[in-house]
């Protein structure tokens, strides 16, 4: 069994737990899409919360929900408003890159709390990891998946992670109907950093890249056949991104057939001799689970288990 080596890291803060009946933000970085705010708000009730909604989430910009102004002042008022105790994305799409050069990650730093959402927000994790050093969540968006009735285990990992239920020392449950695979085996222990794979490979050589070293990267992808999964990973693999890996968490990479992509994996990572597991079921995916992203984990793929190493939130 291969141990990868455990050189100290410096853990990404834990941020305030969402308490119940708290009160969470919606604001929508990247595409539109129309919210029915009445379900979004009964929605919400139903399980003890209320729902303020920035106006960003009301407009349309061909494909960009509202101006890159209108986007970044309701990602700032969010992080900034004291009575804000989360913040969820509407739906991903494009445009989250467009602000990165923009945003005051001193004000986020100093007002962390609980963000959440996946796909093109990547881009926000990736950054807000690099330059505020605070815990994201990669998880469920408000319309496509909270709204859209989406299997339980997406809900429950969502509030079990964000209420403080999930503590350091705790195996992250997986659904049992979906079978995870080594592709790998071995034990890592790392920071849990990635995402969406073509908004991981776009931000290399920004200064919003991922910091790979010591990273047990998660990737997950959706509308990309297997040739293109390959030039992204090759891309990951020419910028010496690869080597500085400790582990592989691959999520849900959507159309790709699991025979080809498990084969492209083992040529990948095989002759990095870190492990690898896959089929872990977040991202473009039903259900799609909550991971805390710049929390400290171990991964070990041959048992199939990722074990969270650090409280990533803190309750008051």
């Amino acid at each position: 069994m291969t141990v990868r080596p455990t050189h100290t890291l410096c853990p990404h803060a834990p941020v305030p737990a969402l308490p119940s009946q708290g009160l969470i933000g919606v604001i929508a970085p990247a595409g539109p899409a129309a919210l029915d705010t009445d379900k979004a708000i009964a929605w919400m009730r139903e399980r003890g919360y209320s729902l303020r909604v920035y106006p960003g989430v009301y407009e349309r910009d061909g494909y960009l929900a509202g101006s890159d102004e209108v986007r970044l002042n309701d990602l700032h008022a969010a992080f900034a408003d004291s009575e804000v105790d989360a913040i969820i994305c509407l739906r991903g799409g494009y445009g989250t890159p467009r602000l990165l050069d923009r945003i005051d990650f001193d004000l986020l730093r100093c007002n962390a709390k609980p963000f959440i959402g996946y796909s093109d927000i990547t881009a926000l994790h990736l950054a807000i990891s690099r330059y505020a050093g605070f815990v994201t969540f990669h998880g469920p968006m408000l319309n496509a998946d909270l709204l859209n009735e989406k299997q339980k285990p997406t809900e429950s990992s969502f509030f079990n992670m964000l209420r403080g239920q999930v503590k350091a020392g705790s195996v992250l449950t997986h659904p049992v109907a979906y079978p995870l695979t080594t592709i790998e085996p071995g034990i890592a222990h790392g920071r849990l950093s990635g995402g969406n794979l073509s908004m991981i490979a776009a931000t290399m050589g920004t200064p919003y890249q991922m910091d790979a070293e010591g990273v047990i990267l998660f990737i997950e992808d959706i509308n990309e056949p297997l040739y293109r999964i390959d030039r992204l990973l090759t891309h990951l693999r020419l910028a010496g991104t690869l080597h500085k890996l400790r582990g592989v968490l691959v999520g849900d990479i959507a159309g790709v057939e699991a025979p080809a992509l498990e084969r492209l994996l083992k040529q990948t990572f095989a002759p990095l001799r870190i492990p690898v597991l896959s089929g872990w079921r977040s991202g473009h995916c039903n259900p799609n689970l909550t991971l805390p992203m710049g929390a400290l984990v171990r991964l070990d793929a041959g048992s199939k288990e990722l074990v969270l190493e650090q409280d990533v939130v803190i309750k008051s």
